[in-house]
């Protein structure tokens, strides 16, 4: 059996599960600021991975059911930090968020959507009704 390849070995994985409440985004906010910074990001990078974290959980505590948690899953590896924000809910439709709605009026929350999309390298989204709602981003580190 070959190892991996070095550049694409995982560095550590850091597992964090808060209550899907406002107060709690700050933790999750800070837990995520501490993983980035294990790696060789830039000061701007870093505070681009905590405001997408943020809204990221921010979205699961609009969206997700009342009294849930939020699970954060943060993966560091050669190349960047992928981080993965779950709760049980149904989630929003946030793969058909067009940009030219951002801004409407009452649609406050597609600017969350829009913010890690412009944030992140990639944004991936699932949901459904057996296994809730998971949003997977990935930031990597610029060269």
């Amino acid at each position: 059996m070959n190892p991996a390849p070095a550049a694409s070995r995982s560095n550590g994985v850091v597992r964090l599960e808060i209550p899907a409440v406002a107060e709690w985004v700050a933790v999750a906010r800070l837990a995520v600021a501490a993983v980035a910074s294990r790696r060789p990001f830039s000061v701007d990078d870093l505070e681009d991975i905590k405001l997408a974290a943020a809204e990221a959980c921010t979205n699961a505590i609009q969206h997700g059911p009342p009294n849930g948690t939020i699970a954060i899953t943060c993966e560091v590896s050669a190349e960047g930090i992928t981080i993965s924000v779950s709760d049980r809910g149904h989630g929003a439709p946030l793969g058909t968020v067009a940009q030219e709605r951002i801004g409407d009026a009452g649609r406050t929350e597609e600017l969350g959507v829009f913010l890690i999309r412009a944030l992140m390298d990639t944004v991936e989204y699932t949901s459904d009704v057996r296994n809730g709602t998971q949003l997977v981003m990935t930031k990597r580190i610029s060269r």
